[in-house]
């Protein structure tokens, strides 16, 4: 299981808030960075594995599905997407599809997709 650094309740205020900020928040706003990078270790949680490598620059990146594990260079399956596509993405705000379609997301490797793990299920987020 991956290690969390954002307790549960504060990450689900944070996507919370940044629902009811209806984008209004900057992509530096502390409440909109905690909100992504709580997204990221719930995608970790919910698909745990080290086959693909999320990356959502600068906010972070997180390793899931399972798989073959790379352990040196650049993982052979990469995700990498803008912040706020992410949150979008996470959220179900946008399907993964239409974020390739969109070309909001880059994704390269025969496993580099989230179709099947988003949008991640927050119970406690108010929308």
């Amino acid at each position: 299981m991956a290690r969390r650094r954002i307790p549960h309740l504060e990450g689900e205020q944070a996507v919370s808030a940044v629902i009811k900020a209806n984008n209004s928040l900057s992509e530096t706003d502390p409440v909109f960075v905690t909100a992504v990078r709580y997204l990221l270790e719930e995608l970790a949680e919910v698909a745990p594995g080290n086959s693909v490598e999320v990356r959502v620059p600068p906010l972070g990146a997180t390793q899931c599905i399972e798989g073959p594990r790379h352990t040196r260079g650049t993982p052979p399956n990469v995700v990498e997407i803008r912040p706020r596509d992410w949150f979008d993405l996470a959220l179900g705000y946008i399907s993964w599809e239409e974020a390739l379609t969109q070309h909001k997301v880059s994704a390269s490797g025969v496993r580099a997709t989230l179709a099947e793990v988003l949008p991640l299920a927050l119970e406690h987020v108010e929308r």
